[in-house]
């Protein structure tokens, strides 16, 4: 044995140091960005770019308050259409591919299989392509400058990634729960709401946290539906702090930034022990 591991064949003391001072640096080294648009936040404008330290050499709270009023519209406006889109996409998510994935994992109706692998193949389409044809159909509804384009679909279960994690985790509860239930005289919906729901919150929460964080940083999508700025999602605020020009009032910039990712944080703070648990249950067998 040699003399960097124990008599447990464990790793000695100081490789494990070592391992975590790699990883701490490793860490610190993706954090950098984020740390320099922290520090970025508290300087003046005109030493951003010249003041290379991450510790400001002026310290000022300026860009937080004339950046929540740079604009027409208070930038709580903006928080407030983030949190409507978000919100309504998870309850559309949650409600719509469980649905779903409980009818794939649990239903037994014909061209079951065939209706899954089309549902699977939807997740290799690319956005773009249904972009134009979702544009069109939307704009025959009259949702165009709405929130509708950005929440309705949710209910439709067009998310196929949330179906096929909520189908694989499904699957991973014993059949026995459901024969149980139907002794106790409860239907498919009766096993869905009462069995297989309650089962499946980490699953959920897996999905919340996901469908969270991606429409709350989605650009694309607010920036085809919605034209008023009253409007604006936080990321199209964001943009309307660079002029026709490109140049930008970058220290409001950094400092609204700042404050767009509290909420992705502190979502995922509160429900990151059920995504761990989600994200390894999911597909055992």
């Amino acid at each position: 044995m040699s003399a960097a591991t124990t008599l447990t064949g464990r790793p000695s003391r100081a490789r494990r140091l070592l391992k975590h001072v790699a990883l701490v640096a490793f860490g610190l080294l993706l954090l950098y960005p984020l740390i320099w648009m922290l520090s970025s936040s508290f300087k003046p404008t005109e030493l951003i770019f010249s003041d290379s330290g991450l510790w400001p050499s002026a310290f000022t709270l300026a860009n937080y308050t004339d950046g929540w009023n740079a604009l027409r519209i208070p930038f709580s406006t903006f928080f407030l259409n983030s949190f409507i889109v978000a919100i309504g996409s998870i309850v559309g998510n949650l409600v719509a591919c469980s649905l779903a994935a409980y009818a794939f994992a649990r239903l037994n109706f014909r061209f079951r299989r065939f209706w899954f692998a089309i549902m699977l193949a939807t997740i290799m389409l690319p956005q773009h392509v249904v972009l134009i044809p979702q544009y069109v159909l939307f704009s025959e509804l009259n949702w165009i400058d709405t929130f509708l384009p950005l929440i309705v679909p949710k209910f439709l279960a067009t998310d196929a990634f949330f179906i096929f994690l909520m189908v694989q985790f499904i699957r991973t509860l014993p059949r026995e729960l459901d024969d149980a239930a139907k002794i106790d005289g409860c239907g498919w919906w009766g096993i869905y709401w009462r069995v297989i729901l309650p089962l499946t919150m980490p699953a959920l929460a897996t999905t919340a946290i996901f469908t969270f964080i991606w429409t709350w940083n989605d650009f694309l999508s607010p920036l085809i539906y919605l034209s008023t700025p009253d409007n604006y999602t936080v990321p199209l605020a964001l943009r309307a702090f660079m002029d026709a020009e490109g140049e930008s009032s970058w220290g409001p910039l950094f400092a609204m930034s700042i404050l767009s990712l509290g909420p992705i944080f502190g979502f995922f703070l509160a429900a990151q022990k059920y995504l761990v648990r989600g994200v390894a249950t999911t597909g055992l067998k």
